[in-house]
Order: structure tokens, then C-alpha cells, then sequence
């Protein structure tokens, strides 16, 4: 029996000839992950399996000369994870990020992924993920709108369209082919230009239009995608809300808890997630620090404002296990977190096309590890 470890190494060029993008492929990659998450056939960190990831972040004033100092995005996080089912893989994803990365060119997040052999932890491939991780987060809208959107979809819109939002918006349209209309707002309009020239280049049977407030982007859309970074939380009014609207939320989103609570039916992603939360120091009770609205779930519940009675996960829909929608006026909140076995499925997939393509660099980490010689 061999000893030789080898493995292969995808730079972003590498990761993009092996289909990294391939927005169609990675969103049905998304939905096998929702059916084993619904049948626990998986492991993440943290004491209960659940976690997110470890961040590590930096304080304000440090005492050490040569420590980064707190700031906008400015964080080291490991995501680490198995996957079952056809994958039967482990993973992490690593990542530094800083938001003044833009002032020299650089993404705010510069991340990596790492495949591993699930029985013997030897690596299988070491790649670049910006795209993947990108592309997987988008991803997930397109499952959300496969199963909770109204059926013949109209007029869809983003609030935020920075590289979450125009990924998930792709995602969204990939699977919507009755959309006629997408509005784009963001804080930035040169951001909303530069969505929209993307668009209109992709989906040109669309008519693509910039709005001027969060209020424009909701009243009259069916499929509203919230993608908003850092700690920004739009308000979203009640009487913006048609009947039968879905909210995809990527980001952050505040919404009236007495109007939500008796109106909306809240559909997440993996609700055992957002419980280890719980177990977990780094986000205390109505920390806005997660910037997701799962985060917001739970202070409703610390606040005795609703029970886990309301919350639904998609992998249970996509299983057949529950409905999306008690009726088909109901609001439906499909909550996103970034959850690192979607980064284990979409890399698996992404290293099954390289190795059939002869795509990346072979490298060796030994042919016989020092200890056993």
C-alpha cells in the first residue's frame, strides 16, 4: 500500500476553467446540501456541530506593537466541515478579511479552501475560493426561489449590489425564467450601474431598472433579495409587503416583529446553527455583529415574541417534510447564514471536474511521512 501523499492545487484561473461559476450546476450542488443538513448527515465545529466557524478579531487598542487593530471587517476565520451523502468529504474554509483591502486593490476577503480525505485526513486539493465562495453564496437564493417563490414570478429586486447581491441575483434569474423586471438599489449608485450593465449584457429579455430607496425595491416585487454587507440592517415597512412576497436575505433585514410574527413564515437555512449560537460567547444576545436574520429569530424568541413554531428549515421542504406556505397569501422569509458545508460540496464539485480535465498542479506532501521511515 502506497504512503505517497499527493494532492492538487486550483489557483483561480484553475478554478474557473473547472467550472466554478457554473451558476445552474452550483445551485443544484446547494440543493443535495439541504437534503443532507435536513437528514443530519453532516458535521460542522462547535459543541454542538452547528457552527458557523471560529473568527478570530482583534481589540480596538492592542497593547502589542505589530497586532492589526480593530476596524470594518477585520477578522481571521476557520469554517470547517464534513459532508455525507454522495460527497463523504471534509473541508475548511480560511479566511482573512479587511475592508481596506479595496484601497490596495484587493478583494475585502482573501480566502482558501482545503478537501480532505474523510477516513485518512490526507488533503485531496488546496484552492483559491473567492469565486467559490462567492458563487455558492449565490447559490443559495436560486434554491430558495426554486422552492418558495409564487409560481410565474414577475418583478424581482435587490437591496445591495455589491458581489453577494449580483451573485444571488444571477442565481435568482437562472431559475426565475418568468422574470420581467428587476430593480436594483444600493447605498453606492455606481454599484447599481455596474449590476445593471451585467444584467442587461446576461438577461436581456429583462427590464433592468436603478431605484432610489429600499421603499422602491419592495412595493410591487414578488422575490426581494436582501444582500447588504458589514452591519447593515434596512428597514423593511409592513405596508411595502405584497401578499405572497419572498424575502431572500443573504444579509441583515428588520422587519416589524408583531406584523412578521402573525404574517410571515420564516423558512432558514439550518436552524441548528443558529442555536449553537447560543452555546457560544462570541455573539451574545442582540449582538448585531452576525448580520444575518436568523440572528434576529433568536432575539425574538429571548423576547418571548415568537417559538421556533414559526421556523421552518429548506431542507425539510425540499424532503417533502413540511409546506413552505400555510396558504398562498403568506410572506415567506428564506434567512440565510454562510454555513462552510457549502463550501465542502461546491469545492468537491469544483475538484471532480479538475481532476477529469487534468486541470491545477499536482504537488506532493511525501512519499513517506518522516515518522515512518
Amino acid at each position: 500500500m502506497s504512503q505517497s501523499v499527493d494532492f492538487i492545487f486550483l489557483n483561480e484561473q484553475d478554478m474557473i476553467d473547472a467550472g466554478v461559476m457554473n451558476t445552474s450546476e452550483c445551485i443544484n450542488e446547494m440543493e443535495e446540501v439541504f437534503k443532507l443538513l435536513s437528514d443530519n448527515d453532516y458535521r460542522m465545529g462547535g459543541k454542538l456541530g452547528n457552527s458557523h466557524g471560529m473568527v478570530v478579531n482583534f481589540p480596538d487598542e492592542p497593547e502589542h506593537e505589530g497586532m492589526p487593530k480593530n476596524g470594518p471587517d477585520r477578522r481571521f476565520c476557520a469554517m470547517p466541515a464534513y459532508l455525507g451523502g454522495k460527497y463523504r468529504v471534509a473541508g475548511c474554509k480560511w479566511y482573512g478579511s479587511n475592508i481596506e483591502n479595496k484601497e490596495k486593490g484587493l478583494p475585502r476577503s482573501i480566502l482558501m479552501m482545503t478537501l480532505n480525505d474523510a477516513d485518512t485526513g490526507a488533503p485531496l486539493a488546496y484552492m483559491s475560493a473567492n469565486l467559490l465562495s462567492a458563487w455558492r453564496t449565490g447559490a443559495i437564493p436560486g434554491v430558495g426561489v426554486r422552492y418558495l417563490a409564487k409560481e410565474n414570478t414577475k418583478v424581482v429586486s435587490t437591496i445591495g449590489a455589491g458581489a453577494i447581491g449580483t451573485s444571488s441575483l444571477f442565481a435568482i434569474l437562472d431559475e426565475l425564467k418568468t422574470a420581467e423586471v428587476v430593480k436594483i438599489f444600493d447605498v453606492y449608485e455606481k454599484s447599481s450601474e455596474v449590476l445593471k450593465e451585467k444584467l442587461e449584457a446576461e438577461f436581456k429579455h429583462v427590464d433592468v431598472q436603478i431605484v432610489n430607496s429600499i421603499e422602491e425595491a419592495v412595493v410591487g416585487s414578488d422575490v426581494i433579495s436582501i444582500a447588504t454587507a458589514g452591519n447593515v440592517s434596512p428597514e423593511i415597512k409592513s405596508e411595502w409587503i405584497e401578499k405572497s412576497a419572498l424575502f431572500v436575505t443573504s444579509g441583515s433585514a428588520t422587519f416589524d416583529p408583531d406584523f412578521a410574527t402573525k404574517n410571515i413564515q420564516f423558512v432558514v437555512d439550518n436552524w441548528q446553527m443558529y442555536e449553537e449560537v447560543k452555546y457560544e460567547d462570541e455573539y451574545p444576545y442582540n449582538n448585531k455583529e452576525m448580520g444575518v436574520v436568523g440572528r434576529l429569530l433568536l432575539d425574538w424568541i429571548h423576547e418571548d415574541k415568537m417559538t421556533t413554531d414559526n421556523i421552518k428549515e429548506i431542507g425539510d421542504v425540499i424532503n417533502g417534510k413540511v409546506k413552505a406556505r400555510d396558504n398562498e397569501d403568506d410572506i415567506v422569509v428564506f434567512a440565510l447564514g454562510g454555513q462552510p458545508v457549502y463550501d465542502v460540496a461546491w469545492a468537491y464539485n469544483v475538484y471532480q471536474n479538475a481532476l477529469e480535465n487534468n486541470i491545477g498542479t499536482k504537488l506532493n506532501l511525501w512519499d513517506v511521512a518522516y515518522q515512518a521511515r
